[in-house]
């Protein structure tokens, strides 16, 4: 049986917890310019990376582990689109949207290299 500080020892589960964070950042500060939808949603889908690989990481299978990924990974795709979305409404910079989306998609193809292991 798995210890349950057990996810915080893999690397995706850092990523993701570090890229979360920084989309709080950007959700605090939509939240003060009162978007709060898009502050809401971007909070969401930030935290379902890092939340799916933890919960995932207590799975009983494999299989039921790679499920768990396979929703975080898909989360990195949602938090890539919203991110674009920000960058276009000149919300959030091209930099800081380039840079986003370079580490999403490095999580999702790491989450993907996971996923294979087990």
């Amino acid at each position: 049986m798995r210890s349950l500080g057990h996810f915080q020892d893999l690397r995706i589960w850092q990523l993701s917890i570090e890229l979360a964070n920084e989309l709080f950042d950007i959700a605090d500060e939509l939240e003060r310019k009162k978007l709060y939808r898009f502050a809401d949603q971007l909070r969401g889908s930030g935290m379902s990376m890092s939340n799916n690989i933890s919960e995932g990481s207590g799975s009983s299978s494999s299989k039921e582990f790679r499920r768990f990924l396979d929703i975080a990974r898909r989360a990195t795709f949602e938090n890539a689109n919203i991110v674009i979305l920000l960058e276009m409404r000149k919300l959030i910079s091209d930099e800081t949207m380039g840079s986003l989306v370079e580490r999403l998609d490095s999580l999702c193809r790491q989450i993907t290299s996971f996923q294979y292991t087990l």
